[in-house]
């Protein structure tokens, strides 16, 4: 029966593609018509050579990736200021640019840097926002995403991404065998670190609501296990590894509980809820269809899931108080792998498209439905923790990579790898 790739979907996947590490890199594919232009002026220097980041370019590359910026190229800029009374808005006015980024950085007496940036609007003739900020050598690509995310908010009224992460899996050929990994990277694809990796595969990350843990399915040792594991400090533990299946962890809005796919040895597949604290298992469907893939709503008082028990993939919700689980969408064939807005408002799945699986969003509180993507076999949907923006996987050619669009429709980006299969990406919520 064609529904029940719904519940193994993302595990045949993976089994099927081989992969090699590559460096992650943005590309716009469609931008908005009217993207603001802005100059990112270098920023200046007080210590001796040259400083260890170039922090100015980092958050011109964040702007641009967003989609609503058009970035001047520094070889166009006729003058560089470094402080407010060095800038000339007329200059500017001549050159068609709406905003003018300007900074400096200085090394402090603790061996970390003072950051000190201004933004002035440039048709309005005045300065919009400063700020000065102090970062660890180490941590001078973070400052540059804080600030592209404070001068994207100012802009746009919308809290920027730029100092999220994104966490998604690899499967590399070693010595003729595969290797899956699990990486987190900025949103930007900067600063890659595998933080596990097996011989068998790996999936279904997902990322704690305070960004400190992530957790995954493993089948390291020959079976699915769900592990919980600390991004800091590497440690691990197993929540689920029950007999048969162990599948598809989604934490829930306080942190403290797991939905899982759980299924026995006769491998019918229901939700389940445990408590991370005692380890107690509360099962909330009992249906002998496939029931899998949950994502809490915001208010933690309810799942959605995939369930084909009306024939075909569709999404259902499930309350924990008992209710029964009542359907959700209805428009199309085939909906799967349910991923809810951070304000509960839309509902982002694999959708069937006239033959094509790609990316959608319905809208659950006036009804409708938007086809965003335009793959042949897109998948897995993550929402961005501002709600502006989905990243999913998608095929090119033989091999997987990333993608991203607005909620809109409006952007959209691929995420590119100079080679290999990547796949499975999930958003990471805000830093705490």
């Amino acid at each position: 029966m064609t529904t029940r790739i719904t519940a193994l979907f993302a595990l045949a996947l993976l089994l099927l593609a081989p992969a090699a590490r590559a460096e992650l890199r943005i590309e716009i594919t469609q931008g908005v018509s009217e993207a603001v232009p802005i100059a990112v002026v270098p920023f200046g220097y007080g210590g001796d050579g040259r400083p260890p980041l170039d922090i100015a370019a980092v958050v011109d590359s964040d702007l641009a990736s967003s989609g609503r910026f058009a970035p001047m190229d520094r070889r166009d800029m006729v003058t560089r200021p470094t402080r407010p009374d060095e800038v000339r808005l007329e200059d500017w006015r001549l050159l068609k640019t709406d905003i003018v980024v300007i900074g400096e950085v200085r090394p402090a007496d603790d061996g970390r840097y003072d950051i000190e940036f201004h933004v002035f609007d440039v048709f309005r003739g005045e300065p919009l926002m400063g700020f000065s900020l102090r970062a660890a050598a180490g941590n001078l690509r973070g400052a540059g995403h804080r600030i592209a995310d404070m001068i994207f908010e100012r802009l746009t009224g919308v809290p920027g991404v730029f100092s999220t992460r994104i966490a998604y899996v690899t499967v590399d050929q070693v010595d003729g065998r595969n290797r899956y990994r699990l990486w987190l990277a900025d949103a930007d694809g900067a600063r890659q670190t595998a933080i596990a990796e097996s011989p068998e595969p790996i999936m279904s990350p997902a990322w704690a609501p305070d960004g400190k843990r992530i957790a995954y399915v493993s089948f390291e040792s020959g079976v699915s296990r769900v592990f919980v594991q600390e991004v800091a400090t590497g440690r691990r533990e197993v929540v689920s590894g029950r007999p048969g299946i162990n599948s598809a962890p989604a934490w829930s809005p306080d942190g403290r509980r797991l939905a899982l796919v759980l299924g026995g040895v006769d491998g019918n597949l229901d939700i389940h809820v445990v408590e991370l604290g005692s380890g107690q298992v509360r099962r909330l469907t009992r249906h002998p269809a496939i029931d899998t893939e949950p994502a809490w709503a915001p208010d933690g008082r309810s799942l959605y899931f995939t369930s084909d028990r009306a024939g075909g993939p569709q999404v259902y919700r499930v309350g924990l108080d008992g209710d029964a689980p009542r359907r959700v969408t209805f428009e199309g064939s085939y909906n799967a792998r349910p991923r809810v807005s951070p304000d509960g408002e839309q509902l982002a799945v694999v959708h069937n498209d006239r033959g094509n699986f790609r990316i959608a969003v319905f809208d659950l509180r006036r009804g409708g439905v938007r086809v965003l993507s335009d793959g042949r076999q897109d998948e897995s949907p993550s929402f961005a923790p501002n709600g502006s923006m989905i990243i999913y996987a998608t095929r090119e050619g033989a091999r997987g990579v990333l993608a991203a669009t607005s909620t809109d429709g409006r952007v959209r980006q691929r995420i590119a790898t100079t080679e290999g299969d990547v796949r499975e990406p999930v958003w990471s919520p805000y830093p705490q």
